[in-house]
């Protein structure tokens, strides 16, 4: 780390630089450092008043990171169907695409990098090291037992094993691999350079694979952290439904290489999300089977957080969560209630809903921090209850809440959609922030209240770890009197601009795999957002006086 308060995006903000190889279609680029971007005032509600005046240093109330979309992938799964990459062009692939990243099997030490980097930045408003770190899902890339282990043994602290299989890569990215689909960091194979190499310019690294999944000991965040299951966590490659062929094929040996002869490419999607096992059905390859590679139910994922140990104790989760086989929850500080939802369907699909049983309970739960709210039938609603400020978060946001394949646990109502949770909120104007993820893309959307658009909350949604700009988020509450203040500021991983080479140290594969980020062929500068999305004073109306809020 390059010192004790790592550099914030404020200070230097990262982008593409200097050409470094060409492709036929696109040139391989450095990261290179630019201008800070300072914080942009948005006042939509008209919070502060006409003036819109200069933000003092006010009263902090909370610090804390927002962390989301890690995937982080047994790259040499037998069922991630990274061939159907080749199917890039195919608009019938769209809801599957990508399977596969080149930077994928340096993601372990991405994260690693990143949370020894939260660990050691203070808010910028607040000057205070962040209390809570919020993850919003996604954390694994395709419900396997092997990389839950890995995924708490990065925020825990301890061994991380990104390796799976037998003592020799096995997977996409080998010499030997079919196709020139993916990234052949190691060289040229058989059928000669690959699409990386031939039309991005992509370098190679000779032994990258055998060092980025070798073992290593991760330090973990050292900050309280809470969880979120996610669409990822809950299904094959976050789409497709956890059948029992798709479980046997999971720890099995055969890794399949390509569709079966004839397939109906109509059907890729319905057959991915409710068939996944159809995809094993063409030619394949022996790999080395593996018995951690099982498939994690949401009861598992609950259940693996319940340890000695963890800060706060289950990262969230409840004994009631393991019993019951849910995953939402809330979490209690001074200043603030944070609510945790479980947007996923398993029914399959991407996209998410919230059950009607969670529904109802998400309704208590609000309930319990307001002295008075806004009643189903528009009356007001008074319960002697204390007021506190409120944050939700959960996987998905409002636009991909449009799930409409079932609930979590069963018929027992129709699901919430997008619309219908940020009416519910609205009831209740102690709610100033929503935290979601799912899109890999930097967003923030005020959400005024259709029955008084003064007041409202922000939905913001933060970029992935995975890809680029490979960033979190600092999230800090302050009271300002009449209004209160929401300022995120994005936070690179502390590691070099560019990686040494030959590459060895987790932070030279860290920095790495953000170059490889920067260089894959999707539209990176959307997926950064606008300056409106990044480090922003989001300001709102006080639902209450603040100042019977304990500071931070």
């Amino acid at each position: 780390m390059s010192g004790r308060h790592p550099l914030l995006t404020t200070q230097r903000r990262l982008g593409p630089g200097a050409v470094l190889r060409s492709g036929r279609l696109a040139p391989y680029r450095a990261v290179e450092a630019g201008a800070g971007e300072p914080h942009l005032i948005r006042d939509d509600f008209g919070a502060s008043g006409p003036a819109g005046p200069e933000p003092g240093p006010g009263r902090a109330l909370a610090c804390l990171v927002h962390i989301t979309d890690l995937q982080l992938a047994d790259v040499q799964s037998p069922t991630r169907f990274e061939f159907l990459n080749a199917n890039f062009a195919d608009r019938r692939y769209a809801g599957i695409i990508p399977v596969q990243r080149p930077q994928e099997a340096l993601t372990a030490h991405a994260v690693d990098a990143t949370l020894r980097t939260v660990s050691a930045v203070h808010g910028p408003a607040t000057g205070l090291p962040p209390q809570l770190a919020v993850t919003t899902g996604d954390a694994i890339d395709n419900a396997q037992w092997n990389e839950l282990q890995a995924f708490l043994a990065l925020f825990d602290g301890g061994v991380v094993s990104p390796d799976s299989g037998g003592p020799d890569y096995e997977g996409v990215e080998g010499t030997d691999w079919p196709g020139d689909i993916f990234r052949r960091p190691d060289g040229p194979g058989a059928g000669g350079p690959d699409f990386f190499r031939r039309e991005l310019g992509f370098p190679h690294h000779p032994g990258l694979l055998q060092r980025a999944l070798r073992e290593f000991a991760a330090a973990g965040l050292s900050i309280p952290w809470l969880s979120c299951f996610g669409n990822h966590e809950a299904l094959n490659q976050g789409v497709g439904t956890q059948t029992p062929g798709l479980a046997a094929a999971l720890t099995g040996g055969k890794k399949p290489f390509g569709l079966p002869e004839g397939f109906d490419h109509d059907q890729a999607l319905k057959e991915f999300t409710e068939r996944p096992e159809a995809f094993m059905a063409g030619p394949y390859r022996q790999v080395t089977p593996d018995p951690f590679r099982r498939p994690i139910t949401r009861r598992d994922f609950v259940d693996a957080h319940l340890r000695a140990g963890s800060r706060p104790f289950g990262h969230g989760f409840t004994e009631r969560n393991r019993l019951d086989g849910t995953a939402y929850y809330v979490h209690d500080t001074a200043a603030v209630r944070f609510i945790a939802l479980d947007t996923n369907c398993l029914a399959g699909g991407a996209s998410g809903c919230l059950d009607a049983k969670q529904a109802r309970w998400l309704e208590t739960r609000l309930a319990e921090v307001h002295a008075a709210y806004r009643g189903a039938g528009g009356a007001e609603v008074r319960t002697g209850h204390d007021d506190r400020l409120v944050v939700v978060f959960s996987h998905h946001g409002t636009d991909t809440l449009d799930n409409r394949r079932g609930g979590h646990a069963g018929p027992d109502g129709e699901p919430m959609l997008g619309a219908g949770l940020v009416a519910l909120l609205h009831r209740f104007p102690n709610v100033v922030l929503w935290l979601n993820g799912h899109t890999h893309t930097n967003t923030i959307c005020p959400r005024p209240d259709p029955a008084d658009p003064a007041h409202g909350f922000w939905e913001v949604t933060t970029c992935a770890v995975v890809d680029w700009p490979c960033q979190t988020r600092v999230v800090e509450l302050v009271d300002h009197g009449d209004y209160l203040s929401v300022v995120t500021t994005m936070v690179d991983h502390d590691t070099p601009l560019v990686p040494a080479v030959p590459v060895e140290t987790t932070d030279d594969l860290a920095a790495l795999h953000r170059e490889i980020a920067a260089n894959i062929p999707l539209d990176i500068t959307a997926m950064a957002g606008t300056a409106a999305d990044r480090n922003v004073e989001l300001r709102v109306a006080p639902p209450f006086p603040l100042k019977r809020l304990p500071g931070a």
